[in-house]
C-alpha cells in the first residue's frame, strides 16, 4: 500500500491527562495499517489535577492559549480533549468553545477545524441514531449527573449509568481498560440504542470497545472513539478504524 499524505493532529489536553495522547494515536496507527493516510501528533496542555468544577473552569480559560500554540504548528485539526470541562461550563457550551478556538487559530493565520470531545460524543451518538443510551463515567456523582444533563439536553436519553467516583485524574488514567468489560455487565442495556463505555477522555477504554460491543450486540463508543471519528470527518477522511466499534467501522462515512 502506497503511503498517503501526513496530517498533523493537534490536541488541547489537561496537564494530568495521560490517555488521549495514547488512545488517539493508537486508533489512527491502527487505521494506517489498512489506509494510506499518515498522522503526526502535537499537544498543548492546560493545568488541571483534580476533576472539580473550579479547576475545570480555570483550565478551560487556558484553552485559548493552547489553540494559539497549536496553530503556530499549522496543525490540520485541533481536538479539545476534556469532555467534562466543556460540559461543566453550561449546556451546549461545546459550540461556543469550538467557535472561540477556531477564531484564535484564524487570527494566527491558520484555518484548522476544531473538535471538542463533548461535541464529538453528542455528534457520534446522533450519527448512530441513538435515542437512548447507557453511560459509564469515572466522575464523582455530581459531575456525572452534569454530564447526563448535558447529553439529555442534546436530545439523547440516558436510561442507565454508572459513576465510578474517582476524583484524582491520574488515578482515572491509570485504570485498566479491560476492567470495563465486567463493569459494562452491570448496565441494563435492554432498551439502549448504544453504550458509552467511557464518557471521559482520560479513562482508558479503547481496548475494551469492540469486546463490549460484541458482547451486548449494540454499538459501543467512548469519548475518545467519537473524537477520532470527528477528527477524521473534519479532515474529509474515511472514518474507519479496524476493531474499534460500529462508529469507526466505515459504515458511517460522511
Amino acid at each position: 500500500m502506497s503511503q498517503g499524505r501526513y496530517y498533523r493532529i493537534g490536541q488541547i489536553v489537561p496537564s494530568s491527562n495521560t490517555t488521549m495522547e495514547t488512545e488517539i494515536p493508537m486508533m489512527l496507527r491502527r487505521r494506517e495499517e489498512v489506509l494510506a493516510e499518515r498522522f503526526t501528533f502535537h499537544s498543548s496542555r492546560m493545568r488541571m489535577k483534580k476533576v472539580t468544577r473550579e479547576e475545570l473552569a480555570a483550565m478551560d480559560r487556558e484553552s485559548l492559549r493552547c489553540a494559539a500554540e497549536l496553530s503556530d504548528a499549522r496543525v490540520d485539526v485541533m481536538g479539545y480533549a476534556c469532555l467534562v470541562a466543556i460540559m461543566s461550563m453550561g449546556l451546549g457550551y461545546h459550540r461556543e468553545s469550538e467557535k472561540k478556538l477556531a477564531a484564535i487559530a484564524k487570527e494566527n493565520g491558520a484555518l484548522a477545524p476544531v473538535i471538542t470531545s463533548a461535541g464529538a460524543l453528542v455528534a457520534g451518538l446522533h450519527t448512530l441514531g441513538a435515542k437512548k443510551i447507557v453511560v459509564i463515567a469515572p466522575y464523582m456523582r455530581s459531575l456525572a449527573n452534569l454530564v447526563i444533563e448535558y447529553i439529555e439536553y442534546e436530545g439523547i436519553e440516558v436510561i442507565d449509568n454508572i459513576a465510578l467516583e474517582i476524583p484524582d485524574n491520574l488515578e482515572v488514567g491509570a485504570r485498566d481498560p479491560l476492567a470495563l468489560i465486567d463493569i459494562a455487565k452491570e448496565l441494563n442495556t435492554d432498551d439502549a440504542d448504544a453504550v458509552v463505555l467511557s464518557a471521559c477522555v482520560q479513562m482508558p477504554s479503547f481496548e475494551a470497545v469492540q469486546a463490549v460491543e460484541d458482547a451486548v450486540g449494540k454499538p459501543v463508543v467512548s469519548a475518545a472513539v467519537c473524537t477520532t471519528y470527528g477528527i477524521l470527518c473534519a479532515l474529509n477522511l474515511e472514518p474507519r478504524v479496524p476493531d474499534a466499534g460500529s462508529l469507526l467501522s466505515g459504515r458511517y462515512s460522511q
